[in-house]
C-alpha cells in the first residue's frame, strides 16, 4: 500500500450471460489483479438470460479502474457498475443459530425484535434467526448474539441495486 494508491473497499455490479465458466472468468480476472474479494454473490436477473454478479473487494483507485477496463473486454459482461454508497442501496442476508435456554430466549428474542429480524426455527436449545441489512447492521446483530452462543452462522455477502 502506498500513499499514492491508497486501498478502499469497492462494490461493483456486474452483469453477465447467464452461462457456464462466466463466474469462473470473473473471478480469475480480480485473483490475476491481486483484488482480495471480501464478498461474492451471483444470481439471475429479471431477464433470465442475465446474471448480476456483485463483488465486494479492497484494492487502490487505480487497480479498480484496471479491473474494470479488463472486465469490459470479457465477451459475457454487458454491463459494469461502481455501486457508491450515496448512489445505491446494498443489503446482506444472515441466517444464524444461536444457543438458548429459558434464561436467555427471552433476552435474544427482544434483541430480534429490536433488529426487526425473523425467528425461522425454534427448539428447546437453540433458535435461527434471520435478517437482512447493511453490514452494518448485521456486522452489529452478531456482535450481541455472540454472548449467547453462535451455534453456526451463514451470510450471503452483500447485493446492490442502483438508486432510482
Amino acid at each position: 500500500m502506498t500513499e499514492q494508491f491508497p486501498m478502499q473497499k469497492y462494490v461493483i455490479s456486474i452483469l453477465v450471460a447467464n452461462q457456464f465458466g462466466v463466474l469462473t472468468r470473473v473471478a480469475a480476472l480480480f485473483a490475476r489483479r491481486g483484488f482480495n474479494i471480501d464478498s461474492l454473490t451471483v444470481g439471475e436477473t429479471e431477464t433470465p438470460q442475465l446474471s448480476r454478479i456483485t463483488v465486494v473487494a479492497h484494492g487502490s483507485a487505480h487497480d479498480k479502474e484496471q479491473m474494470m477496463l479488463q472486465l469490459e473486454k470479457l465477451e459475457d459482461v454487458t454491463e459494469i457498475r461502481e455501486m457508491a454508497p450515496h448512489d445505491s442501496m446494498s443489503r446482506e442476508l444472515l441466517l444464524i443459530k444461536v444457543g438458548t435456554d429459558s434464561t436467555t430466549r427471552h433476552e435474544i428474542l427482544d434483541i430480534v425484535n429490536v433488529f426487526r429480524a425473523k425467528i425461522i426455527d425454534y427448539a428447546r436449545d437453540s433458535i435461527c434467526i434471520e435478517t437482512t441489512g447493511e453490514t452494518s447492521k448485521i456486522d452489529a446483530f452478531i456482535d450481541l448474539m455472540r454472548p449467547y452462543g453462535i451455534v453456526k452462522l451463514c451470510r450471503t455477502g452483500i447485493v446492490a441495486l442502483e438508486r432510482g
